[in-house]
């Protein structure tokens, strides 16, 4: 079970396969593995002693930054992500990243951003597109309507709780829609990233 991997200088997390979005580019319906990992593929959630030991095994001062994003999104595994966080709290002052859809809030029922204040210094959170409409074709999440107010609400709650908080797409996108997506990231008070499709 591959828990933790290697991309470029940072440590990612693949805490679960469980996504509440099913987003037409997603890289795993191409590739088993990203960086070190062959296969990210989990037959179950690893627990939260798992994961634990996993982070135990490694040398966090060789990395840059711990990154939680892997074949799934992050907040489904809320309670492990906030103990493997924690533990990484205790043991460095690492960089903590949060690769996430926005929806964990929506999904759980809590109020995610409050449950991660202190725990994160770096909250990605995947825009994907500018409108509802064109959020629905392209990221499918479950929910539905109103999963991109959603989204859009996550940014608000987690500007004022972590020290950076940023909105991503895919450049799958036409650059018109790239521009209207800086356009609301502008709007929101947060930087906007176009991701490399890979």
């Amino acid at each position: 079970m591959m828990i933790l991997y290697e991309y470029e200088n940072g440590l990612y997390v693949n805490l679960t396969n469980r996504c509440t979005c099913a987003c037409t580019f997603c890289i795993r319906l191409g590739h088993d593995g990203v960086g070190s990992a062959d296969s990210l593929w989990l037959s179950r959630d690893p627990s939260e002693d798992e994961v634990l030991a996993a982070f135990r095994e490694k040398d966090l001062s060789q990395y840059t930054e711990v990154v939680f994003c892997g074949y799934g999104e992050p907040t489904e595994a809320l309670d492990v992500l906030i103990a493997a966080a924690n533990y990484v709290r205790s043991v460095s002052d690492i960089s903590i990243r949060l690769n996430t859809n926005g929806l964990g809030s929506l999904s759980s029922g809590k109020d995610v951003p409050k449950l991660l204040e202190g725990l994160i210094d770096v909250m990605s959170v995947s825009m994907n597109a500018p409108t509802e409409e064109e959020y629905l074709q392209v990221t499918q999440p479950c929910f539905g309507k109103g999963a991109f107010d959603a989204m859009l609400d996550y940014v608000r709650a987690c500007k004022p709780l972590f020290p950076k908080v940023m909105v991503t797409a895919v450049d799958v996108i036409t650059d018109e829609q790239a521009s209207r997506c800086q356009a609301l990231a502008d709007e929101l008070g947060v930087p906007f990233r176009l991701r490399t499709f890979s």
